[in-house]
């Protein structure tokens, strides 16, 4: 299964770098997913690079939405500055958590995503 986040807002690709990283750093969230940074738009022939909108997530049988959950929830929680909205999509469904959401609506949003 493929589950992309996006974060919109000033400062959403450092905001994606930072959720990112710790996605990576979640040993619940790690084993069982490949984090993949990347771009929603074409490569552009003979230009370096598009900027960081996105990132994937290859998950395994085995992946359990509540650890995505609890820790999209915990980085939102540990930034001085949450993205304005945080955006899950899975399987042609779409979540958009705003920044000020706490970490149980957080959590909760999740885990109705992957439930619906």
């Amino acid at each position: 299964m493929e589950i992309v986040v996006q974060c919109s807002g000033g400062g959403a690709e450092d905001a994606l770098r930072s959720l990112g990283r710790w996605l990576e750093a979640d040993s619940a969230v790690r084993r069982h997913a490949q984090v993949a940074p990347g771009s929603a738009r074409p490569a552009i022939p003979g230009l370096q690079g598009d900027l960081l909108d996105l990132i994937t997530l290859l998950v395994s049988s085995g992946f359990s939405a509540a650890s995505l959950a609890v820790s999209i929830a915990s980085w939102r929680a540990s930034r001085p500055s949450p993205p304005e909205a945080v955006i899950v999509r899975v399987a042609g469904e779409q979540i958009e958590i705003p920044g000020d959401a706490s970490g149980e609506e957080t959590e909760a949003m999740i885990r109705r995503l992957f439930e619906g």
